[in-house]
């Protein structure tokens, strides 16, 4: 307890009850002494001080304005600073950080297509200067790329759309594993997923290995195209950025595949599933990769509006 507020505890103990000012103190196990002491010091030269600079920088904390306060040539204890600091009302409000709670998922071991998805976006730069994000999409158990989308920025909405257009072409997912993003989190984008009946799997903020596939195909990502190409603008990076993509499903050999390309690996998985005449079929379709059809049933009302309700 600090001594001002132990003194004003004994006066009025000894106001209230008439004790002795020995009685009181003992009462309120303070030292005779500590009562009776009266500063002898005056902060009011290094208050009007510390109060012109905080107006200056009304940033600054305690230890920024001490090294000014050293800087113009004032020798004074950091403590005494922040005890000044604080009882001249400078202190500096801080925002606490709120941190999104979620309840770690580890990676498993799929044995069919359209189990997982993995969802997330690497960023990069034009010639220009001006930042761009790519939207990837790759399916957890065949390392298929399914999709590749450059753009400025991304609002769930165009994150939906991108996944409508996959699911038109192969079917929709039993889950999607992503980050915390705002435009993964939206209010859009899980009544989507309601909808859709989809599972959705959010890793827990700063732990990007949980989800591994696609933080490793942006590794190959990054040292095979970014890295390597110019992009001149927007219609160039996507140009560039989609013949990669081609090229990492249809010619690269995957080494967790038996080095197999994607595509070589998800044919294969389908004509072990659904025979040769199955798997021939899948590869008529125009899209080029196999196709896993499923009939998505529609979520209902009360679903779609849980889902809105829900604040990330």
């Amino acid at each position: 307890m600090e001594l001002a507020v132990l003194k004003a505890a004994v006066g009025h103990v000894r106001g209230e009850y008439a004790f002795s000012e020995r009685r009181a103190c003992l009462l309120m196990t303070m030292a005779v002494s500590s009562y009776r002491y009266q500063a002898r010091r005056c902060d009011e030269g290094l208050r009007v001080r510390l109060v012109e600079l905080a107006r200056e920088k009304p940033r600054f904390g305690y230890r920024r304005l001490h090294v000014l306060l050293q800087r113009s040539g004032e020798v004074v204890n950091h403590k005494r600073v922040h005890r000044v600091y604080r009882e001249a009302g400078l202190s500096i409000r801080r925002k606490k950080r709120r941190h999104c709670v979620r309840i770690g998922q580890p990676v498993r071991n799929w044995t069919a297509a359209n189990q997982e998805w993995a969802l997330d976006f690497v960023h990069d730069a034009m010639a220009c200067g001006r930042a761009i994000r790519v939207l990837s999409v790759v399916d957890a158990y065949t390392r298929e790329c399914l999709a590749l989308v450059v753009a400025t920025s991304f609002a769930s909405r165009r994150v939906t759309r991108v996944l409508e257009e996959i699911i038109t072409q192969r079917g929709r997912p039993t889950r999607i594993r992503c980050d915390n993003g705002p435009e993964l989190t939206s209010r859009h984008f899980l009544a989507w997923c309601v909808e859709r009946q989809v599972e959705w799997v959010h890793i827990q903020p700063g732990k990007p290995t949980q989800n591994a596939h696609v933080e490793s195909f942006h590794g190959r990502m990054r040292e095979e195209c970014l890295n390597v190409s110019w992009f001149e603008n927007l219609f160039d990076a996507q140009r560039k950025i989609t013949a990669w993509q081609k090229e990492y499903n249809e010619e690269r050999p995957h080494s967790s595949l038996g080095y197999l390309t994607p595509q070589e690996f998800a044919t294969r998985a389908w004509e072990e599933s659904y025979g040769k005449d199955g798997g021939h079929a899948a590869l008529e379709n125009a899209s080029g990769v196999s196709h896993f059809p499923t009939a998505p049933a529609a979520a209902t009302g009360d679903q779609v509006e849980q889902a809105c309700r829900i604040i990330p």
